[in-house]
């Protein structure tokens, strides 16, 4: 009751190719695929690690080592 049939879906597609032509809807897909190709590459971008920080002249550079302090000395 709620689904169409074959038919309904064949006079559907007929008035948007009617609607939007052939060469519209080709263009509309050529669209899409371009699309979709820019949004892999740009989510194969954000795979690459940030830079370095780099490092202010004149400054100290954290120690790479954690100064122990009482709590860490009980354990």
């Amino acid at each position: 009751m709620g689904s169409f049939s074959l038919v309904h879906w064949l006079v559907l597609g007929l008035i948007i190719l009617l609607l939007f032509g052939k060469g519209r809807f080709s263009d509309m897909m050529g669209d899409v695929a371009k699309g979709l190709k820019s949004f892999k590459k740009g989510m194969a971008d954000d795979d690459t690690p940030p830079p370095a920080p780099r490092q202010i002249d004149g400054q100290r550079a954290p120690d790479a080592t954690p100064t122990p302090t009482a709590e860490t000395e009980i354990r």
